[in-house]
């Protein structure tokens, strides 16, 4: 049976495609959802952006027709814009609000007009905001999540696999250096650990090739280094080896607060571009989002203003050069900052360019929408290795979720990918305390 979405102006600005994400079904965007797209279509960040490429959408769909009275979508469904409605909401719900708006329409659709009743086509409200979604269900009204984009959390790729083998062929593994897996329960750049099932304490570990033959090859015998930074666990130490590959266009790090993901990739990325010269310059860059009450608008240049958003950037940079040069840290960090070779940038500012031959870092990724991900990772050109970190447990913005984050989103769509590494951090290493309050708090 096809079924009627109401959608709200959210589901629209987080996935510009959204419209096409309802297979055969009817598809009505409420006059008060144009009308906020319209005030959103002048700001200069990505929700403005975003605002405007959908106007530009749903104008050229009035070349199918009139939209007031439903024009085909590619899919099968129809798309209709609705006109307010006379009022039927009960009195507590202020009418000028354009979430109450939209409520009107569904309920009028499906309570007063009998779309509710038996084999009725079935209405639903479509929203990312979730008090709308509670207000939706008190109207006793059928209210969704935009999920299309949604990844569960709980089979998240972790980049690593446990495996039971016999003890011969961990003998094997060590002698002939490599051992032919399963192409089924394994992806390329995974990292495996081989244990006995016979009770001894026969292990190993080993990497996935990424030549489509997926044979499992040893890892170094020696810890890497960069800038004098060592891996202190397995999940830093395999980090490190996606981080220090050539053969990898993108790695993803994820993990809680304090697990070593920014430090060691931007000690990896100061070794390749300032001492080995394998890359033309180290780009950072960050989605500027406050964490509780935001400050307002910031004096200064770009770089001022931006050096508010960047402390964990700044700390670790500082830690790095003071590590490697302890008699003049201070004085080398501002050395690398000021010599052109480092780059700190917004993803605001990250639209319309194009980035070959360079060491670029997204930080706290789970503060981006797919789409936003999408139009940073096209910024790549020729050469250029992209590194995602972020703890999508931390996210900030309003409308966004551990299971539809750019981060999250991304991890599942390049898991297999043969030029892509990931690797899920569990183990927290800045401090005790820090590792007590990610874990208890």
């Amino acid at each position: 049976m096809k079924k009627t979405f109401i959608l709200d102006t959210n589901v629209l600005l987080h996935d510009i495609n959204c419209l096409h994400a309802f297979e055969d079904n009817d598809i009505i965007i409420p006059m008060a959802v144009i009308e906020e797209l319209d005030t959103f279509k002048n700001e200069a960040d990505t929700r403005g952006k975003n605002a405007r490429m959908v106007s530009r959408a749903l104008d050229e769909m009035r070349a199918q027709g009139r939209l007031n009275e439903g024009v085909p979508l590619p899919t099968g469904g129809t798309l209709k814009i609705e006109l307010d409605r006379p009022n039927a909401l009960p009195q507590s719900l202020a009418f000028n609000k354009a979430d109450n708006a939209i409520l009107n329409i569904a309920y009028t659709l499906g309570k007063k007009e009998g779309s509710y009743k038996k084999n009725a086509r079935p209405v639903f409200v479509v929203t990312k905001d979730i008090n709308m979604r509670l207000k939706a269900e008190a109207l006793g009204l059928s209210a969704q999540d935009y999920i299309s984009d949604k990844v569960n959390v709980d089979e998240l790729y972790t980049g690593m696999a446990e495996a039971e083998v016999e003890p011969a062929q961990i003998d094997e593994f060590y002698q002939k250096k490599q051992l032919t897996l399963d192409p089924k329960s394994y992806f390329p750049n995974q990292f495996v650990i081989l244990k006995t099932n016979d009770g001894s304490k026969k292990s190993a570990i080993g990497r996935v090739s990424n030549d489509g033959n997926f044979i499992l090859r040893p890892i170094g015998g020696q810890d890497p280094v960069a800038w004098g930074i060592k891996p202190l666990n397995k999940e830093q130490r395999f980090a490190m080896e996606l981080l220090l590959d050539d053969s990898l266009d993108i790695v993803t790090l994820v993990g809680t607060a304090g697990t070593g993901k920014t430090l060691i990739t931007l000690a990896t990325g100061l070794q390749r571009t300032m001492d080995e010269n394998a890359y033309r310059r180290l780009v950072v860059c960050r989605s500027i989002v406050p964490v509780g009450k935001d400050l307002g608008f910031l004096p200064g240049t770009k770089e001022e203003k931006l050096e508010a958003w960047m402390g964990a950037i700044y700390d670790n940079l500082a830690f790095l050069a003071d590590r490697k040069n302890p008699d003049e840290g201070e004085e080398k960090a501002h050395y690398l900052l000021d010599s052109g070779k480092i780059e700190i940038a917004s993803v605001t500012h990250m639209r319309g360019r194009s980035l070959p031959n360079q060491y670029m870092i997204v930080d706290d990724a789970q503060n981006l929408t797919p789409h936003e991900m999408k139009t940073i990772l096209t910024r790549a050109g020729e050469g250029t290795k992209v590194v995602v970190t972020g703890d999508p447990y931390q996210i900030d913005t309003p409308y966004l979720d551990v299971q539809s984050n750019g981060l999250t989103y991304l991890v599942d769509r390049l898991k297999g990918q043969k030029s892509y590494g990931h690797i899920t951090f569990t183990k927290t290493e800045r401090s005790h305390l820090a590792d007590l309050a990610s874990k208890l708090l």
